[in-house]
């Protein structure tokens, strides 16, 4: 069985490194360069649209769930126990140098992330909880290419709900075994647990889970943000230091135990796009729920969700280790470098402040991964017994998940995951004049003082287009009849 983990890792590997990233860094700064660095430039924007009221039917309720919910859903997925284990490996097998790639990776997924949210938006469909979309959508109404859609929606089911919130279950019981000590009664007993709580949760609909993850994931993130603040205040007169030894290191200077440059750039740059998703096809599936007045909206709120994951908590992570472990020979990989950090500097029970945060990171990212599949499911089949199924399969992958070996998930999950970025990276490429379009059309709209808002008359030569009937339907000042 270890030949068979070691070949499909090899060949997932090889995949992201040599076809996956090339296309997404490439496409990331055509991206930038044609939307005049639209994820630097209207940033202001996108503080602002996060908070937008939520257009409402003629009985005053929300159309759908609000900008800020769909940020939380699609946070939900990207803010993961890779956030914690996933910088730790990166660090202890790259160095600090690696940090700053992830950083360099997220400024320029960012625009990646803002087309394609974009684009999640403007081909979006109406149904009874509101609206759903994503990349199967556009590459259907966009593309006229519904082979295309129905592949991605199948392999977007089999990597997110099932392969990685399995994992994710998966990491939730070893952690609480690691903290307890339990015996091996203990998987099957979180498992259970979690299973029916992500039950309760996801058989009441879109609105439910973005309800929960409107409280789980600012809790979260606050929660590991005192963490890491704490830490940091402790070893305040390293900052100086942790800073120099990240841009150094990041250029092959200084002692790094990995060795070479190229090895440092691309664990960075891999470890960032794993953990922020930008340009991957997934976080458009989240941003396509929300209720705005102009597709532009979404994308920028989509692109602040990229700078949440890495320049927010994957930071944390990062100097949370990097202060409290000056010494970086014969670090442990993973999540075990971040426990060790955090207890040697504040003691055994922020081991146990940790568990929880990786519960609620866990969780909550299961929640956006059933999202993820359940707007996809929809794509394929509208037959709500298909719907129910689909349910209670994903309920079984998180009890199976905190039960079964994760190594093999792993790797075939992430490998699988790197065909899905590429046929959502060939749609938004063909597609990004849509989106700089509508750009276009939003900046113009603020230059005059407008709250932009968009109606598919405005452009009537792309087809297509399902909602965005007119400025009353969109502004939610008169009701639209719900379709399929």
């Amino acid at each position: 069985m270890d030949w068979l983990n070691k070949f499909i890792a090899d060949a997932g590997d090889g995949l992201w490194t040599f076809i996956v990233l090339p296309v997404l860094l490439l496409l990331g700064l055509y991206f930038t360069a044609r939307s005049g660095v639209v994820q630097f430039r209207l940033l202001p924007d996108m503080f602002r649209t996060l908070t937008d009221k939520t257009p409402l039917d003629e009985n005053g309720k929300k159309q759908s769930v609000s900008a800020f919910q769909a940020f939380t859903i699609s946070a939900a997925s990207r803010v993961g126990v890779g956030n914690i284990a996933g910088v730790g490996t990166a660090i202890a097998l790259a160095g600090p140098g690696a940090v700053f790639w992830m950083w360099t990776m997220a400024f320029i997924g960012g625009a990646s992330s803002f087309i394609e949210s974009t684009l999640g938006q403007t081909f979006k469909v109406r149904d009874k909880d509101g609206f759903r979309g994503g990349p199967a959508y556009y590459m259907q109404h966009g593309l006229g290419a519904r082979w295309m859609g129905v592949l991605f929606a199948i392999i977007l089911i089999v990597c997110f709900p099932f392969a990685f919130s399995s994992l994710q279950a998966n990491t939730i019981t070893e952690t609480f075994s690691a903290t307890t000590g339990a015996g091996e009664w203990l998987p099957w007993a979180v498992g259970g647990a979690l299973a029916v709580l992500t039950a309760l949760v996801i058989f009441g609909g879109v609105r439910r889970i973005a309800s929960v993850t409107q409280a789980v994931v600012p809790l979260m993130a606050l929660g590991y943000l005192l963490l890491g603040l704490i830490v940091v205040g402790m070893h305040i007169d390293r900052i100086p230091e942790v800073f120099g030894s990240i841009y150094a290191e990041a250029f092959g200077f200084g002692e790094v135990a990995a060795g070479a440059l190229g090895y440092i750039i691309m664990t960075g740059v891999k470890r960032g796009m794993f953990s922020n998703e930008a340009g991957l096809g997934s976080a458009p599936n989240a941003g396509a729920s929300a209720a705005v007045t102009h597709p532009v909206k979404q994308g920028l709120v989509q692109t602040l969700g990229v700078y949440f994951d890495t320049f927010l908590v994957c930071s944390i992570t990062a100097f949370i280790i990097l202060v409290a472990t000056p010494d970086l020979s014969g670090a442990v990989v993973g999540i075990s470098l971040t426990q060790n950090a955090l207890t040697s500097t504040l003691g055994a029970w922020a081991n146990i402040a940790l568990t929880v945060i990786i519960f609620l990171l866990a969780f909550s990212s299961i929640l956006g991964n059933y999202y993820y599949g359940e707007s996809n499911i929809e794509f394929i089949s509208t037959n709500r017994s298909v719907l129910t199924v689909y349910r209670l399969l994903a309920v079984i992958a998180i009890l199976v998940g905190s039960v079964a070996s994760a190594d093999i998930i792993w790797a075939t999950a992430d490998g699988v995951m790197g065909i899905m970025a590429l046929i959502n990276l060939t749609a938004i490429g063909l597609l990004s004049p849509v989106a700089f379009r509508l750009l276009k059309d939003y900046s113009a709209q603020r230059r005059a003082g407008k709250d932009p808002v968009f109606t598919k008359h405005l452009m009537p030569d792309i087809k297509g287009i399902h909602c965005w009937e007119s400025e009353q339907s969109v502004t939610g000042t008169i009701r639209v009849i719900p379709k399929a």
